[in-house]
């Protein structure tokens, strides 16, 4: 008589789990594996725009002698608290979506070095999917940019978006690529616990924590990136009036530049990224519970 389980698997079964995920990740065809990493770009965007309409919301606007001002309406943990829980809208679209994203992704690793994906294939999925996430996210700037969303709030959330890309690209290279460390060890850690769950709630509750918990920390994410930096970006550069009226109130917004973003910050950040998913979280479980199992 087979035994009926409705609990969540075990660590060793999660393990098994995601060896056979990552040969499934793998082995997609190329065009099915691009489509879905455009919507995982995407979807992760509306995460970020979710976060930013939330961030703005910490500000007041007052009218002072006819003079808008903008102060902190909420405490600066309270603020980033908020938009962390609003940002795991991304990831779980991905997860109970379907969607490739790069940066869960690198739980593949475990696949291969069980030796049931060749790095080619590893590869193959990384390059095909950083690429796609970035075509979902620049998509969705655009399409954000051109519906002026960052005029609402009398202005507040295209300040919001400023300062968050602007300060994205004062980081020195070491602090962005230990951030994106750190960030990618607590979405890799996100994806893992929901290879224990069994239904849509069950991996729903598993991201929440791990994914506000980077927010709210400050740690960067490359594909998240893509969208908050081109949207400052765009901003910056193709709405001047906005810029002339607004961007005293944004602090050195000259740091804000496309060099700054590719070199200064998504470069070291995907690098941190890697670093964080395959070693801290992806060989770790590999060695603990699939090592054993591997021929050598």
């Amino acid at each position: 008589m087979t035994e009926i389980r409705i609990d969540s698997l075990l660590p060793a079964e999660m393990a098994t789990r995601a060896e056979y995920l990552g040969v499934r990740k793998a082995e997609m065809p190329a065009f099915t594996m691009f489509m879905l990493a455009v919507l995982a770009g995407a979807f992760i965007s509306l995460g970020a725009i979710f976060s930013t309409t939330v961030a703005a919301g910490g500000m007041t606007v007052t009218a002072v002698d006819g003079t808008v001002v903008y102060t902190s309406g909420l405490p600066y943990g309270v603020t980033r608290l908020l938009t962390g829980l609003v940002f795991c809208l991304g990831l779980i679209l991905v997860v109970v979506g379907g969607a490739e994203l790069f940066t869960g992704n690198n739980l593949i690793v475990m696949a291969w070095a069980s030796g049931k994906v060749t790095t080619r294939g590893l590869l193959r999925n990384w390059g095909i999917v950083y690429v796609g996430n970035f075509v979902g996210s620049i998509g969705t700037v655009i399409l954000t940019f051109f519906s002026k969303q960052y005029t609402f709030g009398g202005d507040a959330v295209g300040i919001t978006a400023l300062r968050i890309a602007a300060g994205k690209c004062e980081f020195t290279f070491v602090q962005a690529m230990a951030l994106g460390i750190l960030c990618n060890a607590l979405v890799c850690l996100a994806v893992w616990l929901t290879f224990s769950a069994r239904t849509t709630l069950d991996k729903i509750v598993a991201i929440i924590f791990p994914i506000t918990a980077f927010v709210a920390a400050g740690f960067e994410h490359s594909i998240a990136n893509m969208y908050f930096v081109p949207y400052g970006l765009l901003i910056k550069g193709f709405d001047p009036a906005f810029i002339e009226k607004v961007g005293g109130k944004v602090a050195n917004l000259d740091s804000l530049t496309w060099e700054a973003f590719f070199f200064g910050n998504l470069i070291p950040v995907t690098i941190g990224n890697i670093i964080g998913g395959v070693v801290l979280v992806a060989a770790i479980y590999w060695v603990i519970f699939l090592r054993e199992r591997k021929d050598f």
